[in-house]
């Protein structure tokens, strides 16, 4: 379960770090409340996750699934650029997440 919620977590950090972009430096009172609560969300499920994963491991993890979702997502979003060495070290990235998981001694 450890690991769901690690996930979860990465997911709200998506959500947070893309809802900064909309807070205008916290001058806009719904993203910055949105904001706010997707923080207290993923910081606290991560803490629950760190319970029986490994810090380093949860860690990379969490930042790696938010690193990922925000590049895709700004992609989207933003037009940020979809050159293909942009993707493919996206790529490397996921890579690392899954091989992460995949050589955990934390909860399967």
């Amino acid at each position: 379960m450890a690991w769901v919620y690690l996930c979860i977590a990465g997911l709200f950090e998506c959500a947070w770090a893309i809802g900064l972009k909309y807070t205008e430096g916290f001058t806009k009172a719904v993203p910055t409340a949105f904001t706010i609560v997707a923080m207290i969300i993923s910081f606290w499920l991560l803490s629950i996750a760190m319970k029986t994963i490994p810090v380093g491991t949860a860690y990379a993890v969490w930042t790696g699934i938010g690193a990922v979702g925000v590049a895709i997502l700004g992609m989207f979003l933003f037009n940020e650029s979809k050159d293909i060495l942009r993707i493919l070290c996206l790529l490397l990235i996921v890579t690392g997440i899954v091989g992460l998981k995949l050589v955990s001694k934390g909860e399967a």
